[in-house]
């Protein structure tokens, strides 16, 4: 990726749940130019995504695909199940539905996203951050206030 470390931010999610969440911060991974992989463990769930993705304003959407779709490589937001390397040339990593981030330093910055109400999604997600802490990522905490507006808390 580049000479630069990568960077881990955590989102708990607190006020809204991940298809409230999750396309909103896509589209400002896209707005900076750059391309995105999402990984999930639920083929439900990315099915429900790829869905969610193409309906999430009614005045646009957000192009992507999945990696079972010709030209996957080609795609700016591509979802997936598989943890092999970076198949789109992706600079954020997002990791849901406790997916097993992989070879986080492919990227520029992986985030992952957490329901702050599932307490086996809290636990994954404090054995992640100690984990990436003590293997030298930088690492940011991100909380939402009560209108949903993310504020990095640590």
């Amino acid at each position: 990726m580049s000479d630069a470390a990568v960077e881990a931010w955590f989102y708990h999610l607190e006020q809204s749940s991940l298809d409230q969440a999750l396309p909103g911060l896509l589209e400002k991974t896209l707005a900076r130019g750059w391309r995105a992989l999402v990984r999930v463990r639920d083929p439900g769930l990315l099915a429900a995504l790829d869905e969610r993705l193409w309906t999430w304003r009614a005045e646009s959407f957000l192009p992507h695909g999945t990696d079972r779709a010709d030209h996957a490589a080609d795609q700016p937001i591509l979802l997936t199940q598989e943890a092999e390397a970076n198949p789109n040339g992706a600079q954020v990593l997002f990791i849901v539905d406790g997916a097993d981030p992989g070879e986080i330093e492919l990227y520029a910055r992986c985030l992952i996203l957490f329901d702050g109400r599932d307490e086996v999604a809290l636990t994954q997600a404090r054995q992640q951050w100690k984990s990436m802490k003590a293997g030298g990522v930088e690492a940011s905490y991100w909380r939402q206030n009560e209108e949903g507006a993310w504020s990095r808390a640590a």
